[in-house]
């Protein structure tokens, strides 16, 4: 199976979100900004500017969206560009982006560096706050939630660098920790393995399908490595050439579409026709 380019030209991409219009949405790191992409026309645009470091995105309930704002990253320090992006620092936080692309915060007091986001049914928002790569010693990463009630906590912490956060079809958490993939109980009180080696790249952000599958951005492997639910691979979905793969998620008029967020060179990919669907993401509910 073949991955295509659906676009270029999005600096450090990240976050991907499939939105009922038939849109992607996608953060840019490198950036500070959302980008809008029209898959089939091979289109993009800008949707909002946040400064800093966009980092992942949920689809939110008003028809906007819930970003994780790293802060901003000097990336002339880790040798990916030629020539580097100028750095847009921002305080780091949770961002709402409007409709209509206007951005504000929900929580922006305390955090390091948050990187990833989820959505529970009952309207917390699970992330991960690892901190900036590479990670400080001693360890500084955990996992929060932002609850209904507006209130921030720490749920789990002294991870060594949390990355890519999701919920398994059982409403599990799972986190991508170290070079591989962690269940951390919700109350913070048990931690286990689903798979403690991903591969040479370790993993980024990753996403489920219906089945309880994991599809994980697997960096500088460049591709998507696909597990079963108990940690086992079951298949490679390379991209041609040199790069970083960061992200990806299911979409598509079936749901079967995977794009994965191609950060170097700079591109956003799709694999069509995967066998099963992905898992349905929830949005989240925009606060009367």
């Amino acid at each position: 199976m073949k991955a295509e380019v659906v676009v270029d030209g999005i600096p450090f991409g990240e976050g991907p979100v499939w939105c009922d219009d038939g849109t992607l949405v996608v953060t840019s790191v490198a950036g500070g900004c959302l980008y809008r992409v029209w898959p089939e026309q091979h289109r993009r645009e800008v949707l909002a500017d946040t400064g800093g470091g966009a980092n992942g995105a949920v689809a939110a309930s008003d028809g906007g969206f819930l970003v994780t704002q790293n802060g901003g990253f000097d990336f002339s320090a880790v040798g990916l560009f030629e020539d580097p992006p100028p750095v847009r620092y921002a305080t780091p936080g949770l961002q709402r982006v409007g409709p209509d692309g206007d951005v504000d915060y929900v929580a922006d007091v305390g955090f390091h560096a948050p990187n990833d986001l989820c959505v529970d049914a009952d309207g917390t928002v699970w992330f991960t706050d690892p901190g900036h790569y590479p990670p400080p010693e001693p360890p500084i990463g955990r996992v929060l939630a932002l609850r209904p009630d507006g209130s921030v906590e720490t749920v789990a912490d002294g991870f060594w660098y949390c990355n890519g956060i999701a919920l398994d079809p059982d409403g599990e958490l799972v986190v991508v920790e170290r070079a591989g993939l962690q269940r951390v109980a919700k109350d913070g009180s048990r931690r286990e393995w689903v798979c403690k080696l991903l591969g040479r790249g370790g993993g980024d952000g990753f996403c489920l399908d219906a089945e309880g599958n994991y599809y994980v951005a697997s960096t500088i492997e460049h591709g998507v490595r696909v597990l079963d639910a108990g940690g086992r691979e079951l298949d490679f979905l390379e991209i041609d050439g040199q790069g970083v793969t960061t992200n990806c998620c299911f979409g598509g008029p079936d749901g079967r579409w995977l794009f994965a967020t191609d950060a170097v060179p700079g591109r956003v990919v799709v694999w069509e026709g995967l066998p099963t669907p992905g898992l349905p993401m929830r949005p989240w509910p925009v606060p009367s």
